[in-house]
């Protein structure tokens, strides 16, 4: 028997842009085209989600600092989220109707806030390698263990990804690896806090990366909370969390915005 089609709703893709940008509104969008056997559509989709990714960071990073500062930290996701919702409405709303008029099965918008977050980190993580090793740090006097510093970084950055990896098969593996791999990642990002510590501990650490490190802290007390709740909307196979994790999402991209 043909398998089930099962598609990504406009809303689960609108979840997933708001925390995740256009990069994972082109992953999202190539995954329906996919279903719908359009494989030059979905190959398509993720390249102008990865390009128009670079071209929105690279348009706010040519922003003069004041006027960002003056910007609500909402409003961009807002707009680019806005947008998407209408391409998407243009390209699939007419199938997805059918679809869900058809009683057709969606995936849960647990799972499209999971793609939205690793595509959040995959931007987090380019941004960051940007500020750390390109950006300010390259212009001050070296006072303190840059070698030292680096190194602890990379080891928060390979955590992450580790931690965020479980997102890459959360549609076909099976619910005790799911809640394996996410408890796994409570480990790795209470690592990270740890890293964190270290990290302050550094003599003469400039008062900027003090603050940034504060930050870092939070976001990985929020990502562990996104991971035990995740675990239990799996385990008690639900989608009653989703807003549990929309607004941690939200407290999530607060905190890259503010990292940028």
């Amino acid at each position: 028997m043909e398998e089930a089609k099962k598609f990504y709703s406009q809303r689960a893709i609108t979840i997933a842009t708001y925390f995740g940008g256009p990069l994972a509104a082109g992953y999202l969008v190539k995954k329906n085209f996919e279903v719908l056997d359009q494989s030059d559509n979905a190959r398509k989709s993720l390249i102008i989600g990865i390009i128009s990714s670079v071209l929105l960071f690279a348009g706010i990073f040519s922003i003069p600092e004041p006027i960002i500062d003056k910007i609500p930290q909402p409003l961009i996701p807002l707009i680019y989220t806005g947008i998407i919702y209408l391409i998407v409405e243009r390209l699939q709303g007419e199938k997805l109707k059918q679809h869900k008029e058809s009683g057709g099965e969606f995936y849960s918008g647990w799972n499209a806030a999971g793609v939205g977050a690793i595509a959040m980190v995959i931007l987090f993580v380019g941004i960051a390698v940007v500020a750390f090793f390109a950006g300010d740090l390259s212009n001050k006097t070296a006072d303190f263990d840059i070698s030292t510093y680096d190194r602890e970084v990379e080891n928060f950055v390979e955590n992450e990804n580790k931690a965020v990896a479980v997102f890459n098969v959360i549609e076909t593996a099976k619910p005790d690896y799911l809640i394996k791999e996410f408890t796994k990642g409570v480990v790795l990002w209470k690592e990270n806090k740890e890293i964190v510590g270290r990290l302050n501990s550094i003599d003469n650490l400039p008062q900027e990366l003090i603050e940034q490190n504060a930050k870092l802290i939070k976001y990985c007390d929020l990502r562990i909370q996104q991971n035990e709740i995740i675990i239990k909307a799996i385990s008690e196979d639900t989608d009653i969390y989703v807003s549990e994790i929309e607004k941690i999402g939200l407290e999530i991209n607060e905190i890259l915005n503010e990292l940028k």
